[in-house]
């Protein structure tokens, strides 16, 4: 039955300023290639080197020209497979590219090529048997006309790229994006240029952490915020609401047998609607107002259809009335707006409540602990404002996080989007999965990459609109040398792995302590904006 008016309110969690994953047990990649394969080197992700890159949210310093770089053989960095040492040094040309993009043109030396041919050689020696040969004595050309000169080539062509892609990223270590590498060249092309040449080029393209831009700089110094909360007696009537229902569900419902509806009333009505036309031929039923066995509660009047209530005020057990209503231009359903309809609204059974009298002996029932309908009403009324308060500091945060996504400018890779809006489907996913039980099949439907892709086309701006606020956090945790204390952070990991293991959710530790981190940072940066911040309060 969708005559009920709910009030839609935007929450956004400190969740949301996480960069690394809402969902740690739903996966939306929907393969996995091995380093090796052939066929991954074509705009594709190195994951096995790119899974230690992490993002840090400093300002890189961004070459606005090409920048020749020499990875020297004997330089380290942390960067996947421990760095195997070359014969002689690559040569890097770094050049910038849309979207906080690296280009990085590899060109290989043939004395490195030659050690990587060598080592095939020497792998093939220990693996392949030939009749006649020991083990480690075979001869250059027999081994490689058994094997096959093209196999020998790509196995070539893929150790050289498995040992010189680490030095090449030397450039942009601290800055690369998680799983953001990619080979555009084509292996084929790489094939046909170690063939002619004996030495090789590829290039690659890395997403790093983009540079976030303040408009005005320093803006988030001086924010003025208007944030909107309730007026000063929502939490006395949310309580006042709160010991009704209460109250209510100690009584017991009796059949009114000898009058019509009333306000207190609870009656179980069928209800059906249709258009007005004064064409009949244009009459349509209206099946979102249509419903059997609505259990309608009169004190709920003022959260259904504008006039329902009214309507159909009086009407007793079997009687029928017919009734015309509009729905209003803010009704939440577009297509309703403005819509004349035409209810019929059948009564098949009538109750009222008969309650017991509200004194202190029901106080322990109403709630626990409480001796007295007064201690009741306080307690009730202490809970309403402390959630009143809480809905405020949200409220304020919300505003804060609104104004921030405004004032930056950031050239955001295609790869934290991707994952952004990843993070995003698959808590929605989560979320579906707990409301609707979704069955296998449902669930790999709504992961399919097509599923995946549409959410990301149409969320497009709000995808963006969270990254830049997350952006925008981090940027200012650094600019005001803003810290937490690290019992802080082994708590909350250890509290968020307790609750992974019992909702038996599959969990990588590093990836909350990131998440942790990531909340902690959002938190500091919220409380430090506040006290900073001009806030006015006007109510509803």
């Amino acid at each position: 039955m969708e005559l009920c008016i709910t009030n839609s309110t935007r929450i956004l969690n400190l969740n949301s300023l996480n960069r690394t994953g809402l969902p740690l047990s739903v996966s939306l990649k929907n393969s996995t290639v091995e380093f090796m394969n052939q066929n991954y080197f074509n705009s594709q992700k190195l994951s096995s080197f790119s899974r230690q890159i992490h993002l840090y949210l400093h300002q890189p310093q961004f070459h606005r020209s090409p920048v020749r770089i020499f990875a020297s053989s004997s330089s380290s960095v942390a960067l996947g497979p421990e760095k195997d040492r070359l014969p002689a040094d690559i040569e890097v040309t770094e050049s910038p590219e849309p979207n906080s993009t690296v280009r990085l043109s590899v060109e290989v030396p043939e004395a490195v090529c030659k050690d990587s041919y060598k080592r095939v050689l020497n792998e093939l020696m220990k693996q392949v048997k030939i009749p006649g040969f020991r083990p480690g004595k075979i001869p250059e050309s027999v081994l490689v006309g058994f094997v096959g000169e093209q196999n020998v080539k790509k196995a070539t062509v893929e150790s050289i790229l498995k040992r010189t892609l680490p030095h090449a990223m030397t450039s942009v270590t601290g800055r690369a994006l998680r799983d953001s590498v990619r080979i555009v060249t084509k292996f084929s092309e790489m094939e046909k240029n170690y063939s002619s040449l004996n030495s090789l080029s590829y290039d690659v393209l890395v997403d790093v952490a983009p540079e976030v831009k303040w408009n005005p700089e320093n803006g988030y110094k001086n924010l003025k915020i208007v944030v909107e909360i309730d007026n000063d007696t929502a939490a006395q009537q949310a309580a006042e609401e709160e010991l009704r229902r209460r109250h209510k569900s100690l009584g017991s419902l009796k059949i009114v047998t000898d009058r019509g509806l009333q306000v207190g009333d609870i009656a179980i009505v069928d209800i059906s609607a249709t258009t007005i036309d004064e064409d009949e031929s244009n009459v349509q039923n209206i099946p979102d107002a249509e419903t059997k066995g609505f259990h309608f509660d009169t004190e709920d009047g003022d959260k259904v259809l504008p006039g329902f209530l009214d309507s159909i005020s009086g009407i007793q057990r079997g009687e029928t009335k017919s009734f015309r209503l509009a729905f209003p231009e803010s009704w939440r359903q577009e297509h309703l707006r403005g819509v004349q309809a035409q209810f019929t609204v059948e009564c098949r059974e009538l109750f009222y409540r008969d309650l017991p009298k509200l004194d202190d002996s029901l106080a322990g029932k109403l709630l626990p602990g409480c001796t007295t309908i007064e201690q009741v009403k306080e307690t009730l009324l202490q809970k309403c404002r402390e959630v009143e308060q809480t809905a405020k500091d949200q409220a304020t945060d919300n505003a804060i996080l609104d104004q921030l996504y405004k004032m930056v400018e950031i050239d955001i890779p295609q790869s934290l989007f991707e994952e952004q809006g990843r993070q995003l489907y698959g808590a929605q996913l989560l979320q579906m999965q707990a409301g609707m039980k979704l069955n296998e099949q449902q669930l790999a439907a709504l992961s399919s990459p097509k599923a995946v892709k549409e959410f990301l086309e149409n969320q497009t701006e709000n995808i963006t609109n969270v990254i830049k606020q997350n952006l925008a956090v981090g940027d200012i945790f650094k600019r005001e040398n803003l810290q937490f204390s690290t019992e802080d952070l082994v708590k909350e990991v250890e509290n968020s792995i307790a609750e992974l293991k019992q909702q038996k959710q599959e969990y990588d530790e590093d990836r909350v302590r990131e998440q942790v981190i990531d909340i902690l940072e959002g938190a500091k940066v919220l409380e430090w904006l506040r006290e900073h911040a001009e806030i006015q309060y006007i109510t509803r």
